[in-house]
């Protein structure tokens, strides 16, 4: 088995591909010598014959490179590929005539010979790769017989689906059975060699997919995927047959030369429209740069790390207090990003002491500000800790940012900063008060610095560490009951790879002090998402697994807020984003005010912390009865 995959990548490489194409070409002008010499007997003199073999073969070595036609790949040989073979057949058969006229010779049946050493050099040349690429594809076929190998129906018979059919055509471990549509024409037809299948309902998935014994559905479009969400897709759920879907560019990694489809998950049936950003100007404002990323190891967090890493920075600096969650991200960055330099720091924000080594030790350029408590209910339970973490730490960060120069710190916030009705929301409104303050006082000429500050707002992240499609995933692996706290609760929800890409953009085109928030698209009902999950993991909701209400919790809103309404947000740079029109707080009232709030905070007096909360965020209104009153 060794012998024949070292055989099958070997014997096609253009060293030994020009061996066999000189030889050929000089047997085609032995054979055309040969096939005119009984007309012209006296003419074969040991000159004739040396002159005429010399410079086909000096015509043919140099068009061979000229043309470079040993370095076409085989197995891909297309019609236009044949354009190169027919010149240099040509061309050699230029060169002959023009050196047997040099040479005085004006034979009729010499130049005849020319005429049939092109014919028949081009005829070898095109012949030797149609056995070459018949024999790759049934030693192709052989090697796959050791594999287990998948079968695999492509789902549309859009270019896309084609050219995805020709990648994997040779792929040890899928094997394509043809294409799959939705149609209801009973009928079959032939592209690309294979059949092209309909169906409308399960009686006819069932003739399609179970009775050939088909592994798995491959989608090449996530707008496919989606369309065939409840149809489809369910049914291939409830008989235990993959849904597959082809990665985006930015899910292949740098130097993977062939892609791996990847099972279809949640993410994929959003129905986004894809993000586009201004990827070259991204790329040269981080390189290399020295970068950190407070928060590095948790969703965003890592996120922002992945995407940073894959623009040449000088060095990623990684800071943050999860041990286990650092370790993993360390042992993925060795594995994926071999070529980057990084520093992992095991830290707490509100420790200034440990940022100032990490800032001391590596100087950064641009920080990443994403470390914050996040849940609601927990930080209603722990106020104290959201004012010290959040805020307090919000500050010592952008402290630092400001003491050892950086140039800009990006700090991720969110939606329920908006009107906040929880603590959690209330704090990172204060920190955005903060960061954005301290701009301000840099912009005036109150204080010296250079830092740009700038803040970005988002909505719900699918997948997040402790989100809600984790948690529904884990209840339905269970068997139920899945809890949604209320039937008529909405989030707005992006992809953590999409939210990243825009804190990318905000980045790089921002001139310092703005609060961009990003454009979520539509809200989608929590309880239609838990019966989608259900329905995807191949069950029947409230029948295979119940849905239980569990009521809203401590400072839980039914609705959220839209973040790019155009009532509250000016125009930006990006159609997905938008500058957030806030109240302008001064310097010296916010330092006063977080250093009061810190120090009650410190002293678990929460009451009193609370009432400063409120009257430095006037909107805050808080739904928890426990804060009502106050």
């Amino acid at each position: 088995m060794k012998l024949l995959s070292s055989f099958k990548d070997s014997y096609l490489r253009g060293g030994l591909i020009f061996a066999i194409d000189i030889v050929l070409s000089l047997a085609a002008s032995l054979i055309a010598l040969y096939s005119v010499k009984e007309r012209v007997e006296g003419l074969f003199n040991p000159r004739f014959f040396v002159l005429y073999l010399a410079c086909a073969m000096l015509g043919f070595v140099a068009l061979s490179v000229l043309f470079r036609t040993f370095r076409i790949i085989i197995r891909h040989l297309g019609v236009r590929d044949v354009i190169p073979f027919a010149a240099v057949a040509v061309g050699k058969g230029v060169i002959l005539v023009i050196a047997l006229l040099l040479g005085g010779v004006y034979s009729k049946a010499a130049f005849l010979a020319v005429e049939i050493d092109v014919l028949i050099t081009a005829a070898l040349l095109l012949g030797i790769r149609v056995c070459m690429i018949l024999v790759y594809d049934e030693l192709i076929k052989r090697e796959q017989n050791h594999y287990n190998h998948q079968l695999i129906l492509v789902y549309g018979t859009s270019d896309k689906s084609v050219a995805t059919i020709k990648r994997l055509q040779y792929s040890p471990h899928y094997k394509i059975c043809g294409f799959i549509e939705r149609s209801d024409r009973d009928e079959k037809y032939i592209l690309e060699a294979l059949p092209v299948y309909s169906f409308f309902d399960d009686k006819q998935l069932d003739r399609l997919i179970l009775d050939r014994n088909i592994d798995a559905v491959l989608f090449t479009r996530d707008t496919d995927a989606q369309a065939e969400a409840e149809r489809l897709l369910a049914y291939c759920s409830r008989h235990g047959v993959k849904t597959l879907i082809v990665p985006t560019l930015d899910e292949v990694s740098d130097g993977d030369n062939f892609f791996h489809p990847r099972e279809i998950n949640l993410e994929d049936l959003l129905g986004r429209k894809e993000i586009k950003i201004s990827l070259e100007e991204i790329k040269a404002y981080f390189q290399d740069k020295v970068v950190m990323v407070t928060g590095a190891a948790g969703s965003i967090g890592s996120e922002l790390v992945r995407q940073v890493a894959a623009f040449g920075v000088k060095k990623l600096v990684l800071y943050d207090n999860g041990e286990t969650a650092m370790h993993n991200l360390r042992l993925e960055l060795e594995d994926k990003f071999k070529g980057v330099d990084f520093a992992p720091v095991i830290g707490d924000v509100r420790h200034p002491e440990r940022l100032d080594f990490a800032f001391r030790s590596w100087h950064p350029q641009v920080v990443f500000h994403a470390a914050a408590y996040k849940h609601v209910p927990l930080m209603e339970e722990n106020p104290c800790e959201a004012v010290l973490v959040n805020v307090q730490g919000s500050r010592n960060v952008a402290d630092k940012c400001l003491e050892y120069g950086v140039e800009k710190m990006v700090m991720i916030s969110t939606d329920k900063a908006v009107n906040p009705t929880n603590i959690m929301g209330c704090t990172k409104r204060l920190a955005e008060i903060y960061v954005q303050s301290l701009g301000l006082s840099l912009e005036r000429g109150e204080r010296e610095g250079k830092t740009r500050f700038v803040t970005t707002r988002f909505g719900n992240v699918l997948g997040s560490n402790g989100s809600v499609i984790p948690r529904f995933r884990e209840q339905i692996a269970k068997g139920g009951p899945v809890t949604v706290t209320h039937p008529d609760i909405n989030r707005f929800f992006m992809t953590i790879p999409e939210a990243c890409r825009l804190v990318m953009e905000a980045a790089t085109m921002s001139s310092g002090n703005e609060i961009f928030v990003f454009d979520m698209g539509k809200p989608v009902k929590i309880d239609l998402l838990a019966r989608r999950m259900i329905t995807l993991a191949g069950f029947t909701p409230d029948k295979d697994i119940k849905i239980e209400y569990s009521g809203l919790r401590p400072g839980e809103k039914l609705y959220e807020e839209v973040l790019s309404d155009k009532e509250n947000t000016l125009p930006a740079f990006h159609d997905r984003i938008r500058i957030a029109k806030v109240r302008e707080y001064s310097y010296p009232e916010v330092e006063k005010a977080v250093d009061d709030m810190t120090a009650l905070a410190k002293k678990v007096e929460i009451p009193e912390m609370v009432k400063d909360m409120m009257r430095m965020v006037p909107e805050f209104k808080s739904v928890n009865p426990q804060f009502m009153d106050l």
